[in-house]
């Protein structure tokens, strides 16, 4: 066997998320071994764990990336209530 290897998961940037047929949300995905292209693949989500993940991603942003974003577009309407009611420790 050979030693630890790093494996990478990352979205496809040119290939935005799509709802399926069956109303499954699907992101396209590129698997990366040890810097090498191994595959694609896509990960599907039904709408409740589609809503969930949103959830958790506004929630794990937080105050941190306010600033990344351009001011004359502001604030996704997803991320106002969360700007203003959950501040870290």
């Amino acid at each position: 066997m050979g030693g630890p290897q790093d494996v990478r998961v990352s979205r496809v940037p040119s290939k935005p998320v799509r709802r399926e047929a069956n109303r499954s949300l699907a992101i396209d995905l590129w698997l990366r071994r040890d810097g090498a292209f191994v595959a694609d693949a896509s990960l599907r989500l039904t709408p409740a764990e589609a809503e969930n993940l949103h959830a958790q991603l506004c929630y794990a942003l937080h105050d941190a990336t306010a600033a990344l974003i351009s001011p004359a577009s502001g604030l996704p309407y997803c991320r106002k209530g969360v700007l203003t009611t959950h501040r870290p420790a």
